[in-house]
């Protein structure tokens, strides 16, 4: 009997400290904090100054001075955040959700420049800032730092915030800079964890002159096996639903398959060491491509919507996280450093971000000018430096990795550590609440207050009907009856002279002949026209 009673205590203690009063008010925090950022978010959603991103980072800077007052200098945190919440939990719906409404025909429209910028570029960013820091921070007085550490700081600072440049680009006013911009962000930031896990991956205590090969060989086949997952996923989504075809019985089957197969892309990336991050948007890219035109009507409207939605809360309190989390007042009790020295070492890290996005941005730009056609339009210097600009804001992303990196050593108070990870801190908040709040009025006043007569992105050739009849084998009669028998192009002299638009056509023919009867796509339940996504397709088709 007692035992019995023991037992019930230890319970009923156990039960009390899940359900503790602390762990209840900061929920309670938090979800107020996220209803005050959606309700000021709707309220200055026209403003040129202000985004949901840098109120949700005001309320979470506010909210942390409060508790930091209320707590007389103790500590500011609410909840134990920890890297493994934010990889496994919060990134996953945004990035499956940036690879699921992206628009497919712009991103592979301007494809080039997303890749050279979002794979070579932040492989020139990741290079330039570990050497500057190599250089640089030394000086300063920070002398404990090895080759890794030099390497990751290369690789957190690389990684741009697409979430927060997407709040201040505006894709009806500037279609090609909202697609490139965007397009970039996602790749740069796959990339940039790509490059963080293979520096982590490699042992730094015989360093030799292989080492740059060994980071290529790891980066290639991590890029290489993650997009192939992600790929291999979605397709297998795809699959299943097209042969069971479950919304002949339960849309919710439907909704919660594809939620459960999205994530479980992430998690067996993760499961191999391999990139999530890339895995999850291809997932999403292919789902969106295949996999949610199986679904019934219903289902497609709840899937788009609740990926939409649970985005968004993601996003959102992984801002206001951040703002609280920067009056920690452990991390700069531990760093041990004078504001001079804080100062220093954050405006290095900001001069080096900075250079390392012009060493690529100018470069890249002006060589795709130069192999361009006469009569294309070139991309003019004032949009080369709105996608500078843009891009130098740092988000979620790098907060991410600078506490993988970082959040063991300040732990065990070692103070070159904790300095690194309270300057990326002061990074993140200065580059999003001044570029930021400046991007959208700097766009009025470059871009669109004169602006020229625009010519749309689509530059390589005419339309996929020309580039058909490009096609068209000799001996074909023309309208008027007569044998005409021009010389017939080959597929390597268009895709030479017209790479993009021929690359959509074989694709097409491919996709149409080989990928969609195996794995459903775009008409393979009926929609009803005139209804939401009925009247989407019918606008897809006449564009394509």
């Amino acid at each position: 009997m007692a035992s019995n009673e023991t037992m019930q205590q230890t319970f009923l203690k156990d039960s009390n400290s899940y359900l503790s009063t602390s762990t209840i008010i900061a929920l309670c925090v938090f979800f107020t904090l996220l209803i005050a950022c959606i309700i000021i978010g709707h309220l200055l959603e026209e403003s040129r100054w202000a985004n949901e991103t840098i109120t949700a980072l005001f309320l979470g800077l506010c909210a942390g001075a409060i508790v930091l007052l209320v707590s007389h200098g103790h500590s500011s945190k609410f909840l134990a955040f920890s890297e493994d919440l934010f990889f496994l939990y919060l990134l996953p719906p945004i990035i499956f959700n940036a690879g699921f409404q992206v628009k497919k025909k712009n991103f592979f429209k301007n494809i080039t420049i997303i890749v050279m910028f979002g794979i070579f570029g932040t492989i020139i960013s990741f290079c330039l800032i570990s050497v500057g820091a190599f250089l640089l921070i030394k000086r300063i007085g920070i002398t404990s730092l090895n080759t890794e550490a030099y390497l990751a700081i290369g690789a957190v600072l690389s990684s741009t915030d697409s979430v927060c440049t997407l709040q201040v680009l505006n894709q009806d006013d500037t279609p090609f800079l909202y697609s490139a911009v965007f397009g970039e962000g996602v790749v740069n930031d796959a990339t940039s964890i790509v490059l963080f896990n293979a520096v982590q991956s490699i042992n730094f205590d015989n360093v030799n002159g292989t080492i740059a090969y060994k980071l290529l060989g790891e980066f290639l086949y991590l890029f290489v096996t993650s997009t192939a997952l992600g790929v291999v996923d979605g397709l297998l989504s795809a699959w299943i639903i097209k042969t069971l075809y479950f919304g002949r019985h339960s849309t919710d089957r439907e909704v919660a398959l594809m939620m459960l197969m999205a994530y479980l892309s992430y998690m067996l990336a993760e499961l191999f060491n391999l990139s999530g991050i890339l895995t999850v948007f291809f997932c999403g890219i292919v789902m969106s491509h295949y996999t949610w035109h199986n679904v019934t009507e219903s289902s497609r409207i709840t899937t788009k919507h609740a990926f939409a939605t649970i985005s968004f809360i993601a996003e959102t309190f992984i801002f206001l996280y951040v703002g609280m989390d920067a009056l920690d007042i452990d991390k700069w009790r531990a760093s041990k450093a004078s504001a001079a020295t804080s100062i220093s070492v954050s405006a290095t890290l900001f001069a080096l971000l900075m250079i390392g996005r012009a060493a690529f941005v100018f470069p890249i730009t002006n060589i795709l000018n130069c192999v361009r056609k006469r009569d294309a339009p070139k991309i003019e210097f004032k949009q080369q430096f709105i996608m500078w600009w843009a891009g130098l804001i740092r988000g979620a992303v790098t907060m991410a990795l600078a506490y993988n990196q970082y959040v063991v050593a300040v732990q065990d108070s070692k103070q070159d550590a904790a300095l690194m990870l309270t300057s990326t801190i002061i990074v993140v908040l200065f580059t999003t609440v001044v570029f930021g709040s400046i991007t959208k009025h700097l766009i009025e006043v470059v871009l669109l207050r004169h602006p020229k007569p625009h010519v749309s992105d689509a530059t390589d050739i005419p339309s996929l009907e020309d580039l058909r009849l490009l096609f068209i084998e000799n001996g074909e009669s023309s309208e008027q009856g007569e044998e005409r028998r021009p010389p017939k192009k080959s597929s390597l002299q268009l895709l030479i002279a017209h790479p993009t638009t021929t690359i959509h056509y074989l694709w097409r023919k491919f996709d149409d002949r080989f990928m969609r009867p195996y794995f459903g796509g775009r008409g393979f339940v009926p929609f009803v026209p005139g209804s939401p996504t009925g009247a989407a397709e019918e606008i897809s088709e006449t564009q394509t």
